[in-house]
């Protein structure tokens, strides 16, 4: 009976991931907003069948509130300026193939000087639809209203709806970059004291340079993140949350950077080994425990980043200093070692300096100090662009912020 219950039970929690999903979550949310507005356009439209309505809903409403108020506007705009053409067209022409091309012609035109950015196209789209449906020029104006209907819907449900805060799902996109990054620094040390063929270390410098796609999908879900945090009444440090995760992925890409230029000298130790083993037994375990720690680190500072509540972060901050701490250790038994090599046998002595240099890199992007420094000049960086941008916006913030702490004082 337990048995039975177990692939339930699989199959609930994979569903309660999928609530999570922004995909998922905008196709509720357009779902619901354009029924909504096909709905209040039937009790206010004279038209039997008001699609005009849900069409622009389904426009307007986008998976974060940012994004409505940013693009929904433009949105109906374009959707506006189509409708309006189509009547004047429907009005003087009708629909023929000439008139066609040349409400497609005339809306593009528009949609550039109307300033609807990458809408332009869905200008001419509402003309083609409200032509094609609209012969008459007095039911056409129900078009719009239709149009105002479902843009006044879709507003209102993004502002009394609030969308989600994508902040976990992109912290979880960044907590999985760290661990592709370990898992293949770990493979590179696990091959320091063996024979390693070049077709093998190729093949790990490949997969280096196919971070660089996982760190654009990463990117996305960051912006995503950053959008859904900007004008979202829920979140009240909404620019520390996206400095804090921005410069995190920005180190975690520099680190990925270095990983792969890591990969080709150990690419190119390769070659000049041929059948030989890239290094001695004992150096070997070294470099290997050494990758091991900054594996961890990397790991360790991506958890630290994406952690909110502060207890959590000083937890992930100590064990961050520990395992710098003993990569820092690591890092020097291996120098030693690798002098002592190249005191021996100077061949190649340039490719382990290489090695060396790249590993502190590392290590010094992950540095507590070093984060700190950066975090603070690109929160006063952000904040002064915020307050060059919206000057009239910050004086105001700034002073309701004084009335609130009046309030607390007097309390």
């Amino acid at each position: 009976m337990e048995e039975s219950r177990a692939p339930l039970r699989t199959q609930l929690a994979e569903l309660a991931k999928l609530r999570n999903e922004p995909a998922v979550v905008q196709t509720l949310r357009s779902t619901a907003a354009a029924t909504i507005a096909y709905v209040v356009a039937l009790q206010l439209s004279s038209e039997p069948a008001p699609l005009t309505a849900p069409l622009t809903a389904l426009l307007v409403v986008q998976v974060t509130l940012y994004q409505t108020l940013t693009t929904g506007i433009r949105r109906v705009n374009s959707v506006v300026a189509g409708v309006v053409l189509a009547i004047a067209f429907s009005a003087l022409v009708g629909l023929s193939w000439w008139s066609l091309g040349l409400i497609i012609l005339a809306s593009l035109i528009v949609g550039h000087l109307v300033r609807v950015s990458e809408f332009v196209p869905e200008v001419a789209i509402s003309a083609m639809l409200v032509l094609g449906v609209t012969r008459v020029a007095d039911t056409a104006w129900d078009r719009v209203l239709e149009t105002l209907i479902g843009a006044v819907v879709g507003l209102l449900f993004n502002v009394l709806f609030v969308p989600p805060v994508w902040i976990d799902t992109a912290g979880q996109s960044i907590a999985d970059l760290s661990r592709r990054m370990r898992r293949l620094m770990l493979r590179l040390g696990e091959e320091l004291s063996s024979h390693t063929p070049v077709e093998r270390a190729a093949a790990r410098l490949h997969e280096a340079r196919r971070l660089d796609n996982d760190i654009a999908d990463v990117d996305a879900a960051l912006r995503q993140a950053e959008d859904s945090l900007r004008f979202n009444p829920r979140v009240k440090e909404g620019l520390l949350y996206r400095v804090v995760l921005r410069t995190g992925l920005d180190t975690l890409e520099i680190c990925a950077v270095v990983l792969r230029v890591l990969a080709r000298t150990l690419t190119d130790l390769a070659k000049e080994r041929g059948d030989e083993d890239l290094f001695p037994r004992e150096v070997g375990v070294a470099l290997e425990e050494l990758l091991a720690h900054v594996a961890d680190a990397l790991v360790s500072f991506a958890v630290l980043v994406t952690t909110q509540v502060s207890a959590n972060a000083e937890a992930a901050e100590r064990r961050l200093s520990g395992e710098l701490a003993a990569a820092s250790a690591s890092r020097d038994r291996a120098a030693q070692l690798l002098l002592r090599e190249v005191q021996r046998l100077p061949r190649q002595w340039q490719l382990y300096g290489a090695l060396l240099s790249e590993i502190d890199r590392i290590l010094a992007e992950l540095d507590m100090d070093h984060r700190s420094h950066r975090l603070m000049e690109e929160l006063d960086r952000s904040t002064r662009e915020q307050h060059e941008k919206h000057p009239r916006l910050t004086v105001l913030h700034q002073r309701l912020s004084g009335i609130r702490r009046d309030r607390a004082g007097s309390r």
